[in-house]
């Protein structure tokens, strides 16, 4: 090789090698944003959850706090009241039905905002509560199994519990299942959630569609914020199946 080829192929090297290093930063610069992204994305959404059930709670305490009071002193003065009158005196007997009715939907809306039974006595007991209160007023089969026995961080117990309800709910309203089970558990640090039913199912062409109801954005997004993996399988006419897996980080 004579000089003028060596310094050909010595600056085609070199250009090359200026090549490579610039491919090399713009790679590293698209996967840093996308982690930026991807941060940025996740803090978002834990940011809103974090808003929902802050509001949710806010809401509960003044249902609990100052429309339950409230609703009682008016009870107590209408019962005081006496007349002679049949008419009246039925108006005021249903007139204190009625609000015994509005306070009991009250204290289940505020329930359902926050169940204090979740915060008093954790996971499992708040699950267990909220899937007999589901058996009493349907006809699916409804059965739970529970491996669980330490108290985890509030913030995990509240996202696995909504996600709990999301599935149920969906389950009650679109599946048609005559038969519904709920696994939890701790295994290798993880906390395992897995639930089947034998309903009706749906196709992969609807599983993410915002207007489908099936609510998996939702199910995703809380996953995302714990960290954790989220799976689902389904197909018309042999049920779905949810996993979650949730890495365990100790408060």
């Amino acid at each position: 090789m004579d000089p003028s080829e060596k310094a050909i192929y010595s600056a085609f090297l070199i250009a090359l090698g200026i090549v490579g290093v610039v491919l090399l930063f713009f790679l590293v610069s698209i996967i840093r944003q996308q982690r930026r992204f991807r941060l940025l994305a996740k803090a978002k959404i834990n940011a809103e959850i974090s808003t929902l059930e802050k509001e949710r709670k806010r809401i509960a305490g003044d249902l609990h706090d100052e429309i339950g009071p409230l609703l009682s002193a008016v009870k107590l003065q209408i019962t005081h009241l006496e007349s002679s009158d049949a008419h009246q005196k039925k108006l005021i007997d249903k007139s204190s039905q009625y609000i015994d009715d509005v306070i009991r939907r009250m204290r289940e809306i505020s329930n359902d905002l926050l169940p204090s039974i979740l915060v008093r006595r954790g996971l499992s007991v708040a699950i267990e509560d909220f899937l007999n209160k589901i058996k009493a007023g349907t006809q699916t089969q409804i059965e739970y199994q529970f491996e669980i026995e330490e108290r985890l961080p509030l913030e995990m117990e509240i996202n696995i519990f909504r996600i709990v309800q999301e599935i149920t709910h969906n389950m009650l309203k679109h599946s048609n299942a005559r038969k519904f089970k709920l696994e939890l558990g701790v295994r290798e640090g993880k906390l395992r959630l897995s639930t089947a039913d034998d309903g009706v199912g749906f196709t992969e062409d609807v599983k993410w569609k915002k207007e489908s109801g099936l609510g998996l954005l939702n199910l995703q997004s809380r996953t995302e914020v714990l960290g954790g993996e989220f799976f689902v399988q389904s197909s018309p006419g042999r049920g779905t199946k949810y996993l979650f897996e949730v890495p365990i980080e100790k408060e």
